[in-house]
Formats: structure tokens, sequence, C-alpha cells
């Protein structure tokens, strides 16, 4: 890898200095590098401008947490290139790099020593009255919940034109492999090795007893019919797509979620497995 894109987190403390401490070493060491001057303020969606992005760009760094290189894969999802996080939070399953280790990282990209684990996204397809009005790609999960009151949603599922369930929640994730560990973990969903292709389905505090996560091959087309409330009135939703892009349902909407053509390329330098990574995660939570 010659060519370098940097995204920062300007609400992490130190990843400015960072930032350009990563400038000066990778242009010392003959490489190009341009750090991302989006104002977020002039963006009517995301933070980073993919115009921004240089053509030769070999790999996006990203100083965050996961969040941040979420929310870079979601701005950047039309221009093919891979990732590397550089956390600034907590152990996180997106950003392996720790900050002690930039030089190093920085070294075996430039010596082209390194994998790149392709990830699953799925895309949701939102129909009203007929007509499609709206279609994103996620890398995590496409979250569909209430907007408004506290009352119970009422949702239909079908799996390839087939009725499965009906739901009485506060809402339902599809997520990813990768969002496996995200707001469907925190909702009781399994965690799922990421570099697996599947769909799962997780229910938001389900009003029974045996609803629980289900999961479906990538090969599946998951359809979410927006039912009337249970009271015979209209029901007003959203869809939340990577907690970023959202787009408002109503009853009658329909939304389709199915494997999506585009993949988010991460930077692998680490050789321990995900399961490493799950049990230092876990025991971390666990002292806290």
């Amino acid at each position: 890898m010659k060519h370098f894109f940097v995204i920062i987190n300007r609400e992490k403390e130190g990843t400015r200095e960072v930032s350009a401490d990563i400038h000066r070493y990778l242009t010392e060491h003959g490489a190009t590098c341009v750090i991302d001057q989006t104002d977020p303020s002039l963006m009517k969606e995301g933070y980073t401008d993919i115009r921004q992005l240089p053509k030769d760009t070999d790999c996006v760094i990203v100083l965050g947490g996961d969040g941040t290189l979420l929310q870079a894969a979601n701005d950047l999802s039309d221009a093919s290139v891979p990732f590397l996080g550089i956390n600034f939070g907590t152990l996180g399953f997106l950003s392996e790099i720790n900050q002690g280790e930039v030089y190093e990282a920085l070294d075996r990209m430039l010596a082209d020593d390194y994998q790149i684990e392709e990830r699953m996204m799925i895309s949701g397809r939102i129909f009203s009255e007929g007509e499609r009005i709206d279609q994103h790609a996620s890398l995590n999960d496409i979250v569909i919940t209430r907007k408004g009151s506290l009352k119970i949603l009422c949702l239909s599922v079908y799996i390839n034109g087939l009725l499965i369930n009906r739901y009485h929640s506060d809402g339902i994730i599809a997520a990813t492999p990768t969002g496996s560990t995200g707001y469907s973990l925190s909702a009781g969903g399994p965690i799922i090795n990421p570099v697996s292709r599947m769909i799962m389905l997780t229910p938001i505090c389900p009003h029974t007893m045996h609803d629980r996560s289900i999961l479906f091959s990538e090969e599946d087309e998951v359809e979410i019919h927006i039912d009337h409330a249970r009271d015979g009135s209209e029901q007003i939703m959203e869809a939340i797509f990577d907690g970023s892009h959202k787009v408002g349902l109503k009853t009658g909407d329909r939304v389709l979620i199915r494997a999506s053509e585009k993949t988010t390329g991460i930077v692998k330098l680490r050789q321990e497995s995900f399961l490493t990574t799950l049990r230092k995660k876990l025991k971390d939570d666990a002292s806290e």
C-alpha cells in the first residue's frame, strides 16, 4: 500500500495529533497521505464527503472507535477501499489496532504484510404505496423501531414470500454477522463469526416468551410489513441503517432486506482469531 486517506473522530482526544504523526511518517517513507477535511456541518448525512477521497487510495485509516469506522464505511461504501481502524475507545471488534501499535501497523501496510477480510453487508429497500422510496446498504444492521409514542409495534415478517411470524414488540433488528456484536447482542441475539454470510432477525423486547432471534441464509429475502396497531390505528415508525441513515415508515409500508452486492474490506494485521478477541471483550466487560 502506498496511498492512504485518514478519517478522524475529532471528538476523541488525541486523534488530531496522531493523524499528524501518521501523515508525517507515511510521507517520510515515500507514501501519500491525505487527511479528511470534510466539514460535517455541511453534510446532509454522514461525516465524510466521498469526493474528498483520492481515486488512487489503497486504504482508509480511521481514528476513533467502532462507531467511527462504521460511519466511514457507510459514507464511502461506493469506493471499494479497505479500512484500518485505530482504536481510541474501549476494545472494539472493528478497530483492532491500539494507539501504541500505530507505527508497526503502518510499516506492515507499507510492506504489504496484511490481509483483507471482506465483511458482508445487507441492502434495505423501502416501499410505500407500491413505490420504492429509499434504498441503502448497512454493514451492521437495519433497525425498525418506533418514532414517537411508546405503543407496542405490530410487524409481519415474510421470508421468500412466506409469512413466518407476526411480532408485537418495540421493533426488530436485521443484522449482519458483523452487526451481531452490536445492538442485536444487547437485544439478546447470538454472536456470529463476522466472516460468515447470513442474515439475523432479532426482535426488540418482544411481548411473548417464545420470540427469539432467527438466522437465515444470504440467499433469503426478508420482507417486513408495517401493520396496523392492535387498536386498528396507523403506526408511525422509522428504519435506521447503521445508526445514521433514517427513513420514516407508516402502516402499509414494506422493507425488503437481502444480502448486498457490496462488501466492506477490513484490514487485518493480527493473527489472533475472532474468538480470542471475543474472549478479551467478554473478560473486560466482566471486570467493569
